[in-house]
Formats: structure tokens, C-alpha cells, sequence
């Protein structure tokens, strides 16, 4: 059976008999990254349909449904608007941190993205250090929340970053130990060998209830991890507006909006 372990290395071979060593290099990397942000991107769209359509089914509505068949398009719509919205800048508020909290919170998810293992040779870093990495990568978008929150000069902005960091900085401590149970059972904490090891059963059967507490554990610190109901007290409404992200708009708003989707697809 072919796998993309054999595509890449025939790409890699095709290169370097082509051109020298650092160019090659060069091209590769190119390719992946675009790669990595196709697939991001494609992934993101398709998780803020699917909750837009599984939200309204829960609540007995039928939510997008006039752009594109069956509301497909609205999704790229909502892209396109972010994209020409005027991007406004809040008076007093420090501006330089105001505009890179959304890169760091973007950075973060992305590099954790690239670390997941879709198949032998699909994925971008893969380290026997892994599991580690992940964590640690992904912990440093809490930064660009309360980053947000703070250099917003608003008071409910400030009060929502406190809460998200508080609240992600307690449950990924129970996250953590809950993965380290998989660490245990697979003895590796590289991402490709735990995935590798369970090809003989999954380690929630074979783990028995250690593994199944871990992963009631994994699931709700997830679920609190990225401010799902009834986790989402950052993001009350009724007294909060938005949480950190109130005073962005256009594509600031958009890269918090698209990296809080994709978190929700990584964990």
C-alpha cells in the first residue's frame, strides 16, 4: 500500500537530483508551508460550518442555507467580508501589542497543527520529544489572549483575557496529565510512535480504566480548554460583550475566530 512516506521521499529524491542540497532544502520547506496553511485554512472552514449547521439542529433552526447550496459559500462569504472590513484602532490602546496578539494566538495553533500525525510521512514536525512540544506550543497562545485583553484599554476586554488565561492555564494541567497516561502505555512521547502503537487496539481498551479516566479527563479539560458551553464563562455575553477579543475587528477578530476553531480540531 502506498503511503505518503513513500510520495514525499520520492519528491525529496527529485529534488535534490535536480538542484543543490540548500536550494532544495529551500523548496521544501516552501512547499510544506503552503501546504500546512492550505490545510489549516481548509480545516477551519469546514469546523465553523459544521458547528454553524450542528448548533442550529440542536436549537430546532436550520442555520446557512442561502449562499452556495445549502449555505456551503456562506462560510467563504464571511471570509471575504472580514477580509475588506476595516481594521480599527482603539484610542490609547497600545498599539504594537494590539496587533500581535492575534498573530500569537494564530502561531500557536498553526505550529501545534503541524504536529499532528494524519499519516506515515503526513506531518510536519515530528520529534521524540513530542507530546512536550505540543503542549509547549500550544501554551504560548495564552499570551496573545491576555496580550489582547490587555493592551485593549478596556476594562470587560481585560476582565475576559483574565478569565480565558486562568481558565486555559488550570485545565492544561489536567490536560497534561491525562496525555501523560498515553505516554505511559505507548513508553514514547513521539506523536507518530503513540499513534504506531495502538495499531493492535486502541489504549482506552487496552489501557482499562486508567485510560478511560484519562480521557473523561481529556475530554472535558478539552472542551473547557477551548471556552465550549458550559466552559464559556470567558465569553459571556450578557456581561462580558465578546471576552478579550471585543475591541478587534476585520482580520484581527478573523484569526481569533479561525484559531479558536481550530483548537477546538486539535484537541
Amino acid at each position: 500500500m502506498i503511503t505518503f512516506a513513500q510520495i514525499t521521499t520520492a519528491i525529496d529524491n527529485y529534488l535534490n537530483s535536480v538542484l543543490p542540497a540548500p536550494a532544495a532544502t529551500l523548496v521544501e520547506c516552501l512547499i510544506i508551508a503552503v501546504c500546512v496553511i492550505a490545510a489549516y485554512l481548509v480545516f477551519a472552514i469546514v469546523m465553523i460550518y459544521m458547528e454553524r449547521k450542528v448548533c442550529a439542529a440542536f436549537q430546532c433552526r436550520l442555520g446557512p442555507t442561502r449562499v452556495g447550496f445549502w449555505g456551503v459559500l456562506q462560510v467563504f462569504a464571511d471570509v471575504f467580508k472580514m477580509l475588506i472590513k476595516e481594521i480599527i484602532e482603539i484610542k490609547h490602546s497600545d498599539k504594537a501589542l494590539f496587533n500581535l496578539a492575534p498573530f500569537l494566538v494564530i502561531m500557536s495553533s498553526l505550529i501545534t497543527f503541524s504536529c499532528l500525525p494524519f499519516d506515515k510521512g503526513l506531518l510536519v514536525l515530528d520529534f521524540n520529544i513530542g507530546v512536550f512540544f505540543i503542549m509547549a506550543a500550544s501554551s504560548f497562545g495564552i499570551l496573545g489572549i491576555l496580550l489582547a485583553g490587555w493592551s485593549s484599554y478596556n476594562k470587560f476586554s481585560m476582565i475576559g483575557a483574565m478569565r480565558s488565561g486562568g481558565q486555559m492555564i488550570s485545565y492544561e494541567l489536567s490536560m497534561g496529565l491525562s496525555i501523560l497516561t498515553l505516554v505511559v502505555l505507548s513508553g514514547t512521547m513521539q506523536t507518530s510512535s503513540i499513534v504506531e502503537a495502538q495499531t493492535s487496539g486502541w489504549f482506552i481498551m487496552k489501557g482499562h480504566i486508567p485510560a478511560i479516566i484519562a480521557f473523561i479527563i481529556y475530554i472535558i479539560a478539552g472542551n473547557a480548554e477551548t471556552n465550549r458551553a458550559p466552559f464559556d464563562l470567558p465569553e459571556a455575553e450578557s456581561e462580558l460583550t465578546a471576552g478579550f477579543h471585543t475591541e478587534y475587528s476585520g482580520m484581527g477578530f478573523g484569526l481569533f475566530y479561525v484559531a479558536e476553531f481550530m483548537n477546538m480540531f486539535i484537541i
